[in-house]
């Protein structure tokens, strides 16, 4: 049944518990004092070149994947607050070599960027993987929600407060690191603190799914596509606006600013008022969403340098519009279509194609951007809808798949593996 009221107390208890929504608070808190001047660290405090520290940031985040399939693996043994706590834990150990790091030292740099992509990369399956044991149905996708509405609040709160302090120089990044540490060790201790395991076995008899893992091969594809949106505020806008259309970093910084608020304020509403419908369904509609923002970033720089910066932020509206929809329904969907045995190996599959996808979209963006608006701009538009169609058509045969009963299913694979199946 959908969701049509917001409870702050039900969805504080479906999100975890008081306890593990303030560890996700001060990791939030934490994450938003460094993780956006990472680059800054490498450069003014250890001196290294801006290339050299952008590879190694890069680096750190693609090798970080290759942690996601155990990271599956130990969920599906029923781990849950543990988990979370590791990818909290491990960041810490990249904060301490940071620290340690001596000027110049780009490979101690590097591996410091590599654990706490580790624990970037490993916290959200396992954020997604604990509410999924606590929440079932719609409640689940609303406490999801709420937890990426909090992260971002945090995150944003702290990117603030590291700003306000950047006057400091070197001194006050350093500083900033180590209460990053700090916050982090502080926030696995509480999340570690909420004992938290699970039994697939157990799951509800309602959101129980017998049936073999989803292949969503249709659906991960299109999830790479998707990711590329959550970098347009942050890399695609200020790169068009001050490289094409000469207008003042101001506009790149309120449209980021604007970013961050309307995904706090509305990502929980948003989501709820769309669980009307089903989440394939709204999730092919961000698809739709996003490529009419693509289209309308197009028309927007062809207007020039006068009217080019205030159509672009207009725009940009649509498009955090089209992330909240992805956001809302994406993760919703993979906890709603995985059996609750092989939980944690399908949010891991997932995080691979959402970390990829934002690995490789700094790289995609840059590239086409030289080429003019037509080829950034028209390329996402037709990517996106491609994928949008994508996951709506994979939906049919998600569909006569579920028609299929269980016991029929399993005959059926009894068949194939003792090779009497159809070919």
């Amino acid at each position: 049944m959908p969701t049509t009221r917001i409870q702050p107390r039900a969805l504080v208890r479906a999100s975890g518990g008081p306890r593990y929504a303030v560890a996700l608070t001060v990791d939030a808190l934490g994450t938003g004092l460094l993780r956006p001047f990472l680059l800054l660290y490498g450069v003014t405090v250890l001196g290294l070149s801006a290339p050299a520290t952008g590879i190694a940031m890069t680096v750190g985040v693609v090798v970080g994947l290759v942690c996601m399939p155990a990271v599956g693996r130990w969920l599906d043994r029923g781990a849950r607050s543990t988990v979370v706590a590791a990818s909290m834990l491990v960041r810490v150990l990249g904060v301490a070599l940071l620290l340690a790091a001596p000027a110049g030292h780009v490979w101690l740099f590097a591996t410091a960027a590599l654990f706490l992509g580790i624990g970037n990369q490993a916290w959200p399956a396992a954020h997604a993987a604990l509410v999924a044991t606590v929440a079932h149905g719609r409640e689940r996708d609303t406490a999801l929600a709420a937890g990426r509405a909090l992260r971002n609040a945090g995150m944003g709160a702290g990117a603030l407060l590291a700003t306000a302090c950047l006057a400091g120089g070197t001194t006050a990044l350093q500083a900033l690191a180590a209460v990053t540490g700090l916050a982090y060790l502080t926030a696995a201790a509480l999340a570690w603190s909420v004992h938290l395991r699970a039994r697939p076995a157990a799951a509800p008899a309602k959101d129980r799914n017998d049936g073999p893992p989803p292949r969503m091969r249709a659906l991960l594809a299109a999830n790479v596509v998707y990711a590329f949106c959550l970098n347009v505020p942050e890399i695609a806008l200020p790169l068009v606006l001050v490289t094409q259309l000469h207008a003042s970093p101001v506009w790149s910084a309120a449209i980021f600013v604007a970013n961050t608020v309307l995904v706090v304020t509305l990502q929980v509403p948003l989501t709820v008022l769309m669980s009307r419908f089903s989440r394939r369904t709204v999730l092919a509609l961000a698809g739709v969403v996003l490529t009419t923002s693509y289209l309308g970033f197009l028309v927007a720089t062809s207007l020039g340098h006068g009217w080019g910066a205030p159509a672009v932020a207009t725009v940009s509206v649509v498009c955090t519009l089209g992330e909240i929809l992805y956001a809302g329904s994406a993760t919703a969907l993979i906890t709603a279509l995985a059996p609750a045995h092989v939980l944690g190996r399908t949010l891991a599959r997932f995080q691979l194609s959402t970390g990829f996808g934002l690995a490789v979209s700094p790289a995609v963006i840059t590239a086409l951007a030289p080429h003019g608006p037509a080829a950034l701009w028209g390329g996402l538009a037709a990517t996106t809808l491609l994928s949008a169609s994508a996951v709506a058509t994979e939906k049919d045969q998600d569909a006569a798949q579920r028609l299929i009963p269980p016991g029929a299913r399993r005959l059926v694979r009894s068949a194939i593996a003792s090779g009497d199946g159809v070919k």
